[in-house]
């Protein structure tokens, strides 16, 4: 054999293993038939959950995703034509915010279907040679609201969110961001349209044992995606959730390679970058369409505004004090019970920086053994602690880890709002400053509302900023003893 011949058997060997890979997986069908993608590792994450919804694994999915990052590409574009490669009977019902919209993802679906790569990997499932808007015996439809697969029973309808879907079910159905922009979002008259729309028209087109994928930016915490976790909380159908922040903070997807602080994609949009993003979005819309945590704009104790118009990157030279808070879940020995842990500092100013979110889940000497860590690495000079939930016993937890600690415990003895108001004066002032960015914190921060249960994070925050700053706050109001 020439060696000519030889490499040519090897790239035959190569492509007939590509082609297997493709027809097996979404990941590999998307690269097969866009020789330009342009694979990261949330793209392979996402493909994975999506090859499980096409297989029947997953019944109802959703997918959070940043703008820009590939999410349509994947399941707007060319999911639909890998069913219908895998499956040529399928039935997809596809939606998106505007009727517009659908029709370009129907329109590229189509194009995918009629390329050569196509109908290498998956030649059974074709489409009519031209655009057919109405049908007989003989021919098969074919536009862009509805195209059909020659000699099978598959067909694909496209919809604009809270338009009429008449005429079939479906065995999959897939809604892609169903709220525009922020002006929607905002809306609960549209927001409970959305709501109306799926209960009473696309939930009714669901055959028995379809799949519903729902992939979106957050907008709202009562979006759609929001109502149906809300429901789910309550009884309803179970979801699994996808969700994957542009900026790595707090608690992750188990696959997520990152740790806090790093981009999403690097090579498309690193930290400068987002960083640009915040600023022109704000802190409002930043967090929703990129961190997935739509946070209410009002209402809360706590603005955005404050906490972010006076946040620095830097601890300024010198500290007087510096203290580790603690919100125990002293009463839990389970790990997904949270204590709430805040490293806060006193600077020569005499304004206050919080340091640290280091609140972790875990049993009591999780959490004790994350404080002693807090106190060592900061250096504080004193560790304080509620004891409202455990007593004496929050204090025996943390010295049987370390005995040589400075200990304070703290007690309340009025509500939470009474303590919070004079620390959120504080911040009203500009008295208080996050050294970099602390989402999970300050999304509680400003969610909360009075009678709303006890969040662990803001609790330790209000804690630390009262024993560094009595100034900002009334201690006859607490019962406090030191050992």
């Amino acid at each position: 054999m020439s060696a000519a011949s030889a490499i040519s058997s090897q790239d035959a060997a190569i492509e007939l293993l590509s082609r297997r890979r493709a027809r097996e997986s979404l990941i590999e069908f998307t690269k097969y038939t866009k020789s330009d993608y342009q694979v990261n590792w949330h793209h392979n994450l996402v493909a994975s959950y999506l090859d499980s919804f096409v297989a029947g694994d997953i019944k109802r999915l959703m997918v959070f995703m940043p703008p820009r990052n590939g999410k349509s590409e994947l399941v707007s574009r060319r999911l639909p034509a890998y069913i219908f490669g895998k499956n040529p009977d399928a039935s997809i019902i596809a939606c998106s915010y505007s009727a517009d919209l659908s029709s370009r993802m129907n329109r590229d679906t189509q194009r995918i279907m009629t390329s050569q790569e196509y109908t290498t990997l998956f030649p059974e499932s074709r489409l009519n040679d031209k655009n057919v808007r109405t049908t007989d015996q003989e021919s098969y439809l074919r536009n862009s609201e509805l195209f059909e697969i020659v000699g099978h029973q598959g067909m694909y309808r496209s919809a604009g969110v809270g338009g009429g879907i008449t005429g079939m079910g479906c065995v999959y159905g897939i809604i892609d961001d169903p709220i525009k922009n922020r002006e929607e979002a905002n809306s609960a008259t549209y927001r409970e349209k959305i709501k109306e729309w799926y209960t009473s028209t696309f939930y009714t087109r669901l055959e028995k044992d379809a799949g519903v994928l729902i992939t979106l930016t957050r907008w709202h915490e009562d979006d759609l995606a929001g109502w149906l976790i809300n429901e789910a909380d309550n009884g309803g159908e179970q979801w699994t959730v996808v969700s994957i922040p542009s900026i790595a903070d707090g608690e992750l997807h188990p696959d997520d390679p990152r740790v806090d602080g790093d981009p999403l994609w690097p090579d498309k949009f690193n930290l400068d970058r987002l960083d640009k993003i915040r600023a022109v979005l704000g802190p409002y819309d930043f967090s929703a369409l990129h961190q997935q945590r739509p946070t209410p704009k009002e209402g809360g104790m706590w603005k955005y505004e404050d906490i972010n118009q006076y946040r620095v990157r830097e601890l300024p030279i010198g500290l007087v004090r510096i203290v580790v808070a603690v919100d125990p879940e002293a009463k839990s020995t389970e790990s997904s019970a949270e204590t709430g842990i805040i490293v806060a500092g006193l600077g020569e100013d005499k304004h206050a920086y919080v340091m640290a979110d280091m609140s972790v889940k875990g049993s009591p000497n999780a959490w004790g053994s994350r404080a002693i860590q807090a106190y060592h690495t900061f250096k504080a000079d004193r560790i304080v602690a509620e004891i409202n939930q455990g007593g004496d016993m929050v204090e025996s937890i943390i010295r049987n880890i370390d005995p040589s600690i400075s200990y304070k415990s703290v007690h309340a003895s009025r509500g939470k709002q009474t303590r919070a108001e004079p620390i959120a004066a504080l911040y009203e002032q500009g008295k208080v400053h996050h050294i970099g960015n602390f989402p999970k914190l300050e999304d509680q921060m400003c969610r909360w509302v009075q009678g709303d249960k006890s969040p662990d994070r803001l609790d330790a925050l209000v804690w630390g900023l009262t024993e560094i700053m009595p100034s900002g706050s009334d201690s006859s109001r607490f019962v406090m003893s030191m050992r």
